[in-house]
């Protein structure tokens, strides 16, 4: 099979639309007549639109046209959010301080667009203890829902509870429009502080 576009001496329709390598409509030619304006010219005559009528072709550099074209895909995938998923371990014995920091954690990762998964591991005589767990589980499900949801709800898989968040974008914008606010009423009441001291 044919990779890329058809170029010249491929080009088989019997009349084609030409643009010129200065991007100007030069009208409608045969391929020879066209293939010879690009020879001329030292370039190559390029089918850029095969399903219009007639087929659009254009004279340009094709080495040069195949590099912007990468360069171009290439534009558009750093463009595109890549969502990850954040894993954050916990135990049932987890104390609240290594809690609050995990919490701390997941909240970043929440407000930065990636996904987090929350997998409880339990070991042992743990497993008979499965609702504990559980019950932290949803406790720091609960701190997080200001901003997020359960995408995926609280699955048991061997010896791991696990469940997936997912930021909401209203949550989010509301907890950012709260967090703006409180820092700018913090500087003002800082600032009439100040004031009222001299």
């Amino acid at each position: 099979m044919d990779r890329g576009p058809r170029m010249n001496e491929r080009i088989k329709a019997p009349e084609i639309r030409v643009i010129g390598s200065d991007g100007k409509m030069l009208g409608i030619l045969s391929p020879r007549e066209a293939l010879a304006i690009a020879e001329n010219e030292g370039l190559d005559l390029v089918e850029v639109a095969p399903e219009a009528k007639p087929p659009t072709c254009k004279i340009l550099d094709y080495g040069k046209y195949l590099y912007e074209q990468k360069k171009k895909a290439q534009e558009s995938k750093k463009k595109q959010v890549q969502v990850q998923i954040k894993e954050i371990q916990v135990r049932p014995r987890t104390d609240q301080h290594d809690i609050d920091t995990k919490l701390r954690k997941s909240r970043k990762f929440l407000l930065d667009g990636d996904k987090v998964r929350l997998n409880m591991r339990f070991r042992g005589r743990e497993m008979a203890h499965k609702e504990v767990g559980r019950k932290l589980l949803m406790g720091m499900v609960k701190d997080l829902e200001d901003i997020a949801v359960v995408e995926i709800e609280p699955k048991m898989e061997g010896q791991h509870l696990f469940l997936i968040m997912v930021g909401d974008k209203k949550k989010i914008d509301y907890y950012k429009k709260a967090q703006a606010e409180n820092q700018s009423s913090d500087t003002s009441a800082d600032a009439s502080t100040g004031a009222s001291a001299e």
